[in-house]
């Protein structure tokens, strides 16, 4: 195991790895003070050795590591990889494929929802990893030893866990499973951030076209500022003065100034000429061009009953195929369930559907009944159906 701080070095280390089936990856960032995320230090464990690359070292050319992950001979395995894949698509303008991720394997395994890597090291390797350096400064120099061995356990301890987490996909006949999830973890729409749907993003309870047609152009106007200069969205506006600007649309530079967290200088700098022209542009889109509420499911109160019945299949389905309830249903979906049968959540497709949304609907129809055989529940087929399952384990 070593630390790479220069480009020759890393690039002997990435054709050693040309080879290899594939290669564990992580990655120490920061953001704190930056809109896109600061690449500190990447890892990348191979068949025979592993090394951290500092990838803020005086004059390090990337380029060889990021070809290692670009290469499609080469399954690229990572813990919980949203972020990483994120900063690889800052990166480089597309994403590495194939991926394998391991939590989402371990929840497809039984081991719980959104499982951490320290425990998922521990139950499958028997190995403790000290996570105590996680939120450690990674963008500060030197980089002290115990930094990088933390650094670098991440994808040592990643070899054994992921092949074991793949003989167990393999013998339960669920690695297509896996498909799905990582097509969105490869898909680049995941990370785009497209300053004209950055109001989609925000949590706002009016739904006036109007209004919203404002705090579009105010938020895409936030989003491409805060990308220009390379800062945190609340470092340019806080979500709280949009929806009051979008509220209230002030006209002049003295309007402005009354905001709340607006200072007059401010109101009259350049922040505010273009706030206020952010503003004129979404005051002129025509009524028929605003843009509609996004989709919002009330739950009927009647519901509640079936939904609640509903979570408990779930649970007890579940914990019979030994598989994270967050993979199969999420309580959104459950209650979409209960309002329409062909609502259109992942539960009633594909393998999720064998395990859990045919029996939820006939549980729903009053086809299935839940009862208790000695100390565990049990479904009941009723009116001569056949449930999947029968007995909670």
């Amino acid at each position: 195991m070593t630390l790479i701080v220069d480009s020759a070095a890393l690039a002997a280390f990435c054709e050693r790895q040309s080879n290899a089936d594939y290669v564990t990856v992580d990655t120490e960032f920061m953001r704190d003070s930056t809109y896109w995320p600061k690449l500190c230090l990447a890892q990348v464990g191979g068949p025979g050795e592993a090394a951290a690359i500092d990838t803020l070292a005086p004059g390090m050319d990337l380029s060889p590591f990021l070809r290692l992950l670009d290469n499609r001979k080469i399954l690229k395995v990572f813990h919980s990889a949203r972020q990483d894949m994120e900063i690889f698509s800052f990166l480089m303008d597309r994403l590495p494929e194939p991926i394998f991720d391991t939590q989402v394997a371990a929840m497809v395994c039984g081991f719980g929802e959104s499982v951490g890597y320290d425990k998922l090291v521990r139950k499958l390797t028997g190995k403790k990893i000290d996570k105590s350096r996680r939120f450690a400064d990674w963008s500060r120099r030197p980089l002290k030893q115990s930094q990088v061995d933390y650094a670098l356990s991440d994808v040592v301890h990643l070899r054994p866990v992921y092949e074991k987490l793949r003989k167990r996909l393999e013998k339960t006949g669920r690695t297509a499973w896996l498909d799905e999830e990582m097509a969105l973890l490869t898909n680049p729409a995941t990370y785009r951030l497209d300053p004209e749907t950055a109001w989609r993003r925000l949590k706002t309870r009016s739904a006036s076209p109007r209004y919203l047609a404002v705090l579009s152009a105010l938020a895409a106007w936030r989003e491409t500022e805060a990308q220009r200069r390379d800062v945190p969205r609340n470092r340019v506006l806080r979500d709280e003065q949009l929806f009051d600007i979008a509220a209230h649309h002030p006209a002049t530079t003295e309007e402005l100034s009354h905001t709340r967290g607006m200072s007059r200088d401010a109101a009259r700098g350049r922040i505010g000429q273009a706030i206020l022209k952010a503003l004129a542009a979404g005051m002129s889109v025509p009524e028929a061009d605003c843009p509609a509420p996004l989709p919002h499911f009330d739950r009927p109160a009647s519901l509640g009953p079936v939904v609640d019945l509903l979570k408990v299949l779930l649970k007890m389905q579940c914990e019979r195929h030994d598989v994270a309830q967050k993979l199969v249903a999420s309580v959104a979906d459950i209650e979409r369930i209960a309002a329409e049968d062909a609502a259109p959540v992942r539960a009633l497709s594909g393998w999720r559907r064998e395990i859990f949304g045919n029996d939820a609907l006939a549980l729903k129809h009053g086809r299935l009944a839940l009862g208790i055989e000695g100390n565990a529940l049990a479904m009941v087929p009723l009116a001569g159906e056949r449930a999947t399952g029968s007995k909670a384990q």
